[in-house]
């Protein structure tokens, strides 16, 4: 009998694929509007901003030096999930404008959008054994060992983030930001608890 406890590989397969689908449309919100996030994600963000290179390209070679911390301190499994989300988040971020556009997207309205969204696609990469790489690593590293909230300790991540942002967009874009980055947050630490969901 399978172990209740235990997500099958089809679970898997469609709790990763939604959430990188949803992650990549998050993404694709977040660039349309201007904003900025924080993480790796906020950091490829960023330097495509800067740069003539796009953020899948960024957003695959800021993640590559957390790839060695989730394998030594999470395991090769966890690994192995996070590089497939990273990997398919960067391949679907590009295509989806190519069937998606927004004629009108209020700032407020698609910062919460992305908040609810972003935060989605994280819990179900948490609860099937991944994460986007990164700061998601190590916050779930922290978790793990000494029961501190994964979404407090990329709060924290965030706002040094957002405090380098305030220097590179405009204040009212910064502050439409960070609500969508609060949001993301709020949604994971209130919901991704391990004493209430253990399935692995």
């Amino acid at each position: 009998m399978t172990d209740p406890k235990t997500h099958s590989l089809i679970e898997d397969a469609q709790g990763i694929l939604f959430g990188t689908f949803m992650a990549s449309f998050g993404v694709l919100i977040l660039t349309h509007l201007g904003f900025v996030t924080g993480q790796t994600a906020g950091l490829a963000i960023i330097l495509s901003y800067a740069t003539n290179w796009s953020f899948s390209a960024w957003f695959f070679i800021v993640n590559l030096p957390f790839y060695w911390l989730g394998y030594k301190r999470i395991g090769l499994r966890f690994m192995i999930k996070t590089f497939i989300a990273v990997a398919l988040v960067t391949v679907i971020t590009p295509i989806l404008p190519m069937f998606i556009s927004f004629e009108n997207l209020n700032p407020i309205v698609g910062a919460i959008l992305f908040g609810f969204c972003t935060g989605a696609a994280l819990m179900a990469l948490f609860r099937h054994g991944a994460s986007l790489g990164g700061i998601g690593i190590l916050a779930l590293y922290i978790q793990e060992k000494t029961g501190f909230r994964a979404g407090w300790t990329q709060l924290l991540f965030d706002a040094a983030l957002f405090s380098v942002a305030f220097g590179l967009r405009d204040f009212m874009t910064v502050v439409y930001s960070f609500l969508g980055a609060l949001v993301v947050n709020l949604v994971i630490a209130i919901n991704h608890r391990k004493d209430r969901y253990i399935a692995t």
